[in-house]
């Protein structure tokens, strides 16, 4: 996958609500964008089977499991049997401990259960992204390649952190600072982001405390000092 490329995620739940905020949530993240939006299992089988036909394939279902016609892993196992290579998040209230065992089973690559927050959400599409990178190196990975690209999967983004900040809402403030070229205060990190000023000092200041951006007094301004904050 290259730097520019990015991961093409459909939507699949039955309540419109829900995926209308799914897919809200897939817009706010950097390297992502919404393929589309389906409601039951028939519709997703032909969209991705029509996408790729296309030529512009889907990457990545986040998939519902109690959908009206088919149950996510019957989705989960036609879209195995019929050679689309397309990877599945499940996300879904369901519990069942048989379920998620079926969920490994066919494939489905991570397991995000309802109700969660939009940290939670990025830090899964933050690792799934990360696990696409490690082994999309054009060349055939190595067993300690492969064993990292799998852990990353699993383990958090962003370990030791302080508390009240999130590996999810760190990935947000990262992937902005990267995409901007002018350096920013915490009030235009909160007029972009939607978080509140106060959190977006703590997670520049961390930022800056651990040497991945550059922190420097900005002058000019009329009122109290603040300092601006940009990606080393």
């Amino acid at each position: 996958m290259s730097e520019t490329q990015a991961i093409r995620v459909l939507v699949v739940d039955d309540e419109p609500i829900m995926a209308e905020a799914h897919a809200f949530y897939v817009h706010r993240l950097a390297g992502f964008e919404l393929a589309g939006v389906t409601h039951d299992g028939q519709n997703t089988l032909r969209f991705v089977n029509e996408a790729s036909a296309a030529g512009h394939p889907v990457d990545v279902l986040l998939l519902d499991m109690n959908l009206p016609d088919l149950h996510g892993l019957d989705v989960a196992r036609r879209l195995r049997s019929s050679g689309q290579p397309v990877d599945i998040i499940a996300i879904t209230a369901v519990r069942d401990l048989e379920v998620v065992r079926r969920a490994i089973s066919v494939g489905i690559v991570q397991y995000l259960i309802k109700p969660f927050s939009y940290a939670a959400f990025a830090e899964k599409l933050e690792n799934y992204r990360q696990f696409r990178e490690q082994l999309d190196t054009g060349t055939a990975p190595s067993q300690q390649q492969v064993d990292q690209a799998l852990a990353t999967l699993r383990a958090p983004v962003a370990g030791g952190l302080p508390k009240g900040l999130s590996s999810g809402t760190l990935h947000v403030v990262v992937e902005f600072l990267k995409s901007t070229k002018q350096p920013i205060s915490a009030q235009q990190l909160t007029e972009a982001t939607g978080i509140s000023r106060v959190t977006a000092r703590r997670y520049l200041e961390y930022l800056a405390d651990q040497g991945s951006v550059r922190r420097a007094p900005r002058y000019g301004s009329p009122g109290r000092p603040e300092n601006e904050y940009s990606w080393n």
